[in-house]
């Protein structure tokens, strides 16, 4: 059975920092991506950051010189730094991996910002 739990989200003021963890188990091959989406409410789902294997990155350009994605292959785990944190950040952020054609997901974990 394949999980991918998230860790790392909270409530953190403007022009904080949070680390997301998001750790996969279950998988029996590595993951060709692994990455983050957030969806914030009444907004649609966006990417925020993916990293490919290879270390290939791409980000959401609102993030992109804030956040920072990383991976540890040998954990099948995936991070995402997260700096000058603004309210519009605000979202849950779901933790994905790509296994071949499947695509999981984790549960979600909150990220609010704001004095």
């Amino acid at each position: 059975q394949v999980q991918l739990v998230e860790s790392g989200g909270g409530l953190v003021q403007p022009e904080g920092s949070l680390r997301l963890s998001c750790a996969a188990s279950g998988i029996r091959s590595s993951p060709r991506a692994m990455g983050w989406y957030r969806q914030a409410p009444g907004k649609q789902r966006e990417l925020v950051a993916r990293i490919i294997n290879g270390g290939t990155t791409n980000y959401l350009d609102s993030v992109k010189g804030r956040f920072t994605i990383s991976r540890d292959n040998a954990k099948n785990t995936v991070y995402l730094q997260m700096n000058s944190l603004k309210p519009e950040d605000t979202a849950v952020y779901l933790c994905f991996a790509s296994v071949g054609v499947t695509t999981y997901w984790g549960q979600g974990t909150q990220v609010t910002v704001s004095s």
